[in-house]
């Protein structure tokens, strides 16, 4: 037996799931995907058929978007691979990585409601996030972790630094 609370989430469940199919948007509950179709619809953006790539299509091409249920908004770029040189490392991310998408956007949901959201250039994302990752970059060629894989975030400062607030 179930209770109507219960029936309900099952329903919907499957409704958000049905929806999503029927506009090529992905999987909902994969990972944050759900935030994601989210934001995208929010800003009238084309949410991506894929989980490789692009999150979603402004009016300037593809778009990363990073979502956080914290108190304060960030975002974190993490499992970016690693090059053989810095030199490689640094035109990768940005020809193939952050540099690949024209606008990043943050946002911070509470609950199912989106509380703070920002876009960034990519050319502000790179300036923040470049000295972070050379730095990690030569520290794991000391260290060699297990994982050497790079990962760094633009913290709620740089956001408020370089962002443009698209809500309130």
């Amino acid at each position: 037996y179930l209770n109507p609370d219960e029936k309900l989430f099952i329903n919907l469940f499957q409704q958000m799931y049905d929806v999503c199919m029927r506009n090529e948007w992905g999987d909902p509950f994969s990972y944050a995907r759900s935030r994601e179709i989210h934001m995208a619809i929010t800003m009238k953006h084309i949410v991506a058929s894929t989980y490789s790539g692009s999150d979603a299509i402004d009016q300037d091409g593809g778009a990363e978007y990073k979502s956080t249920i914290q108190k304060n908004i960030s975002g974190t770029y993490n499992g970016i691979s690693v090059q053989p040189t810095w030199e490689a490392q640094e035109k990768y991310l940005i020809e193939q990585k952050i540099g690949l998408y024209p606008n990043h956007y943050f946002a911070r949901f509470e609950g199912g409601t989106i509380v703070e959201l920002w876009k960034l250039t990519c050319n502000d994302v790179l300036a923040i996030l470049l000295p972070k990752l050379k730095k990690q970059y030569e520290s794991h060629k000391v260290k060699q972790p297990k994982d050497p894989r790079l990962g760094a975030t633009v913290s709620k400062t740089d956001i408020y630094r370089y962002g443009r607030n698209l809500i309130g």
